[in-house]
Order: C-alpha cells, then structure tokens, then sequence
C-alpha cells in the first residue's frame, strides 16, 4: 500500500451548520444516522455536535431564528415517510397478486393435465 505524504483533509463546519443539523436531528420521530447520511457526516460526529450544543459549546447568533427550517424539513421527512408506507404497501400488493396468478396458473394446468388423462382412459 502506498505511503500518503499529505495529511487527509479536515472539514471545517460553522456554527450554524451544526446548529441546523442538530435541530434537525432533534425533530420527533428523526434518527441522528438519517441526518447524517442526509448531510453526508459521520452519525458520531453529529452525536458530538449534540452534545456540544447541549453543553452550550456551540451557539450561533440568536438573533435568528431556525423554526421555519426546522418546519419545512419536518413536513418533508413526514411526507416521506408516508411515502415510503405507502410504497411498502403496494409492493405487498403486488406480490400477492403474482403469487395469486401463480396459482391461478399453476390451477389451470393441473385442469389441462387432468383433462388429457381423461382423454387417453
């Protein structure tokens, strides 16, 4: 394996980034790994910033106000999670309806097959 001369890059996130993405990990019913990989960080490193933002480590300016990001992205994940319920759904649907022509095929045949024997006798 080859030896990297140069140190690997450190990303540098603001405050306020990480004051969003723990407000967003902090809506009801959100997991910290589906905002992580949504923000393309590691889940640890979204548990730390939590708890940095729960210490008071991270503040940004509260002047503004974030409730209307943090809205938007609830209405979003909650309609996609209601998507994603109702993909499930059809899938089952569909899969019972294949295993329903299977039978339907697999009856047919047993008809055709005992018709034939009928037919030779």
């Amino acid at each position: 394996m080859p030896k990297y001369r140069n140190p690997k890059k450190t990303w540098r996130y603001s405050d306020e980034f990480k004051v969003k993405a723990v407000l967003l990990s902090l809506i009801k019913g959100v997991q910290v790994k589906e905002v992580a990989t949504a923000l393309d960080i590691h889940p640890f490193m979204l548990s730390r910033w939590r708890k940095e933002y729960r210490e008071g480590q991270i503040v940004t300016d509260k002047r503004k106000k974030f409730t209307g990001v943090v809205s938007k992205h609830e209405k979003e994940l909650s309609k996609v999670k209601r998507l994603e319920a109702e993909n499930r759904k059809l899938r089952q649907e569909i899969d019972l309806l294949k295993k329903w022509q299977r039978f339907l095929a697999e009856e047919h045949q047993q008809d055709i097959d005992s018709s034939r024997n009928l037919d030779k006798n």
